[in-house]
């Protein structure tokens, strides 16, 4: 088995919402740590990546079904192999910011509102979204299966990925995600 190690560089602000809101103030709260980081789940990406990788490779449904697994009734569900961490900012950012208690600057609000036909706002339409500023993130996917088929549909797969999480069609979440580093298990 190996350790991909992958950054998602992020070229917009985003938004990997928590279900959370703010009161009056935002509807929408970015999901964070208990430190009030911003990260995206490891779930959340193993999602994306199963959809992407899905309609990559049809042909390679095998690979796919062992890296993420089978979902279905129980007799039919399988858990894949990998193992996918959240993605965080990189360890010595995280920790210059927490340390500086620049955390606030990590986020921006966007106001949107719903228009009718006439140019005006419609009523209770008024929306605040909280965003992340672009930056990198990082994570692991461990327990990845030794043969080529798998780092190629797992790269292919990231390579798809050109925006993550809310918004993506007003903007926000254009990103790249690369890997980084491949540990094969005898090396760590």
């Amino acid at each position: 088995m190996k350790t991909i190690k992958y950054e998602i560089e992020f070229f917009s602000n985003w938004h990997c919402g928590s279900g959370l809101a703010a009161g009056a103030d935002v509807d929408a709260l970015v999901i964070k740590d208990k430190n009030g980081m911003p990260y995206i789940p490891g779930r959340t990406l193993k999602g994306l990546l199963r959809d992407a990788a899905t309609i990559l490779f049809e042909d390679k449904g095998k690979v796919v079904d062992v890296i993420f697994g089978v979902s279905g009734d129980m007799d039919g569900h399988r858990t894949g192999s990998a193992f996918f961490s959240n993605a965080t900012l990189q360890p010595a950012e995280y920790q210059y910011i927490f340390a500086n208690e620049l955390t606030e600057y990590l986020y921006q609000s966007f106001a949107s509102t719903s228009i009718d036909e006439n140019g005006i706002a419609k009523d209770a339409t008024l929306r605040k979204i909280e965003t992340v500023v672009p930056c990198k993130l990082v994570g692991e996917i461990i327990n990845v299966p030794e043969d080529d088929d798998t780092k190629r549909v797992l790269e292919d797969a990231m390579h798809y990925i050109k925006r993550l999480g809310t918004g993506r069609n007003r903007g926000y979440g254009r990103c790249n995600i690369t890997i980084t580093e491949v540990i094969n298990e005898m090396e760590a």
